[in-house]
């Protein structure tokens, strides 16, 4: 099971149309009805918001929402003071609550997270400053994490 972040579910959707790219959203609906993808209710809840025609299209093949328990918001909370972020100031250029409970819910479960946040090859000195990427790679967060053309690959689906 993969988790999607809104980001790769967006990219996704704009990049790889599905009236160009028909055989690759047949696979995708495949990978959301064997649960093999699968998404946290607030990433979907973004992409509602970025690509409302993408999230009803996600309805209907019936994604499979997780969400939010008591322990990812826990988890969340553990990472956000590894941060350093004090109350809800988060960084502008960093991540947001959202972002964190996105990571955790990966974390959790135990999946990888398909994000297409931005790659920060070097940590940004200031902590705060990280993205989904970068926070996935902290050795105390330590979850997979890669972007959509990534989980396209590593599938090793040919579409026909």
């Amino acid at each position: 099971m993969q988790v999607f972040d809104a980001s790769s579910m967006v990219h996704a959707w704009d990049n790889y149309p599905a009236h160009q790219f028909p055989g690759m959203w047949r696979w995708i609906s495949t990978e959301i009805n064997e649960r093999r993808l699968v998404m946290p209710s607030v990433a979907y809840g973004e992409v509602c918001n970025r690509a409302p025609d993408c999230g009803d299209w996600l309805a209907a093949a019936n994604l499979e929402r997780l969400e939010i328990t008591n322990a990812i918001v826990q988890d969340a909370m553990r990472i956000k003071g590894l941060l350093g972020i004090v109350d809800d100031r988060y960084h502008p250029k960093g991540v947001g609550e959202n972002d964190l409970l996105i990571i955790c819910t990966a974390r959790v479960h135990g999946r990888d997270l398909v994000s297409d946040e931005g790659r920060q090859n070097i940590p940004p000195d200031v902590n705060s400053k990280r993205k989904i990427p970068s926070v996935c790679s902290m050795p105390e967060v330590a979850v997979p994490c890669i972007n959509f053309i990534e989980y396209i690959k590593r599938a090793n689906f040919v579409f026909g």
